[in-house]
């Protein structure tokens, strides 16, 4: 198992595929080729979410994610945890945080291994640092209501099988998008979690091949 996180510790502080592979499970105009802006605006805010690895009995990997309770931002979607960064803190830290407040993992217990690309929620406004850690085996989670629903882990491999990625035309804010997702839970797995997946994915091939 420390194949993948040796391997992914040095692929991360070398330069990333970011955009390019963001863009295979961003939302877009239904029959339009625009492309949205990568680079966030001065005042957006920072935030952090933790790309949290661990192996299953099986010895296969798996993400954690978490469904948001429905009355915050983006309630009822699926997510990593995470939220805002707070005064004077790190990246990293805010991760941690975020991750101990909404799902009970300790911050001593995760081994951080790098970050993905940053990535612009123009929703929300929030520009989101990715960071990934690992645990070697599952905690006993602990979920917030006040933030969580629901507290889930899904196999890397699951997500790379075509049946399970499905693309609809939804009709949102009075747009119709094109929006891709996986097809792995009751909620689909879409937006800006897809689009951040989408690139560990691209690397998890890359370690694969």
């Amino acid at each position: 198992m420390e194949e993948l996180t040796s391997f992914l510790q040095e692929r991360l502080s070398k330069p990333l595929p970011g955009k390019a592979s963001q863009l295979k499970m961003a939302p877009e105009p239904a029959g339009g080729n625009r492309r949205r802006k990568a680079a966030a605006p001065s005042g957006a805010q920072p935030s952090s979410v933790l790309v949290l690895l661990l192996p299953n009995q099986q010895n296969k990997w798996e993400l954690v994610l978490t469904l948001r309770s429905n009355h915050i931002d983006h309630g009822g979607q699926i997510s990593f945890p995470g939220g805002r960064r707070e005064e004077n803190e790190t990246v990293a830290e805010t991760a941690l945080r975020e991750a101990k407040e909404e799902v009970g993992v300790r911050p001593e217990s995760v081994d951080l291994i790098g970050r993905l690309s940053n990535l612009y929620i123009r929703p929300s406004n929030n520009e989101v640092c990715p960071v990934v850690g690992f645990l070697p085996e599952r905690p006993r989670f602990e979920i917030n209501p006040d933030e969580v629903e629901e507290v889930f882990t899904i196999e890397i491999e699951t997500l790379l099988h075509k049946k399970n990625l499905r693309i609809e035309n939804w009709t949102i804010e009075d747009r119709t998008l094109r929006v891709p997702f996986w097809d792995i839970h009751h909620v689909p797995l879409w937006g800006a979690t897809a689009m951040m997946i989408s690139e560990l994915l691209d690397l998890y091939q890359e370690y694969r091949s």
